[in-house]
């Protein structure tokens, strides 16, 4: 993957210096990185071309920058703004259990982007939504690996019972985000990992970044796991609505299947998260309840956002992303 097209004065600098030899180059100065938008455009991407070192990496950037020091301390300002922004904004409840209570009742009137491209969507839509959606799923499950080591007993057990799923069940043509490659496929987009990173916007870059700064800390385990939750809770009901799509918009079998095999899988992954994963990480450290819930709420206030961004284009008639299909 190449190195994507700056977004600001802070991603700019920073992919100035990607290409350079780590130590011999200049990093966005403290002054640009705290005038930078915690949600905007320019922190956003420059974050996750920062936690992409720890995943696949770019062509020409040196793997030494990966831990690189100047460069941690940069990201660790980006980091703390994102953060703070988020528990300022989304902090609704102390108590996990009330905040998972919201996410198993499903509304009858329900508007969300699945329920927009089940009944009315058009195919053009689904393949931006898609698109969006490529930035985690050809990742998919990557960055909540790094709770496991931070859990113990119970918690870790059923959280490594729910990953083995999600990399395939020890076949490598199962794995999710192989399965998510063969459906964008099977609709014609580009299945090259971060293909779409220059077309989707802030608030889906928001999303994926909150999981890799959730999991590349131990002190947010708690709400890491809170995060994982709302995924494998919400994930179920939204996947059938997807498949329905898919069918409707004449999509193939393997687009169709990866949404169908989500169903069953999330319905069973959302039991042992709840009981296994949140019961047994608060029977041990019972202090990390805000945290889990603090999870539960700031992916809700992510997602929610994305959702009104990608209605709202589509409303108006207009892509939902920054360079359409």
């Amino acid at each position: 993957m190449p190195l994507p097209t700056a977004r600001g004065e802070v991603s700019g600098a920073l992919l100035d210096a990607l290409v350079r030899e780590p130590g011999g180059a200049t990093l966005p100065g403290g002054r640009s990185l705290r005038a930078a938008d915690p949600y905007g455009d320019d922190a956003q991407l420059a974050l996750y071309v920062c936690y992409e070192l720890h995943y696949q990496g770019f062509s020409g950037v040196d793997d030494a920058w990966e831990w690189d020091p100047d460069l941690l301390r940069a990201r660790q300002v980006l980091e703390r703004r994102f953060l703070d922004a988020l528990r300022s904004e989304a902090t609704a409840h102390d108590d996990p259990q009330a905040a998972v209570a919201g996410l198993l009742v499903e509304p009858a009137d329900g508007a969300g982007v699945s329920h927009h491209l089940r009944d009315e969507g058009e195919l053009w839509q689904l393949r931006e939504y898609i698109a969006h959606r490529s930035l985690y799923q050809l990742k998919e499950a990557d960055p909540h690996v790094w709770v496991v080591p931070r859990l113990r007993g119970e918690a870790k057990a059923a959280m490594a019972a729910v990953e083995y799923d999600e990399f395939g069940a020890g076949r490598g043509e199962r794995v999710h985000a192989e399965l998510f490659a063969e459906l964008m496929t099977d609709l014609a987009l580009d299945p090259t990992y971060n293909r779409y990173l220059n077309a989707t916007s802030a608030r889906m870059l928001a999303v994926v970044n909150m999981m890799s700064l959730l999991g590349l800390h131990r002190a947010l385990r708690g709400a890491l796991v809170g995060h994982f939750a709302t995924v494998e809770i919400t994930s179920s009901p939204a996947s059938d609505r997807l498949a329905q799509a898919l069918r409707r918009l004449g999509a193939g079998e393997a687009a169709v299947f990866f949404y169908t095999e989500h169903v069953e899988a999330d319905a069973v992954h959302e039991q042992v998260v709840r009981h296994g994963v949140i019961d047994g990480l608060l029977t041990r450290e019972p202090a990390l309840a805000k945290d889990v819930a603090f999870g539960v709420d700031a992916t809700v206030l992510l997602e929610g956002r994305f959702a009104e961004e990608v209605l709202g284009a589509w409303r108006e008639g207009r892509s939902a992303l920054r360079v359409p299909l």
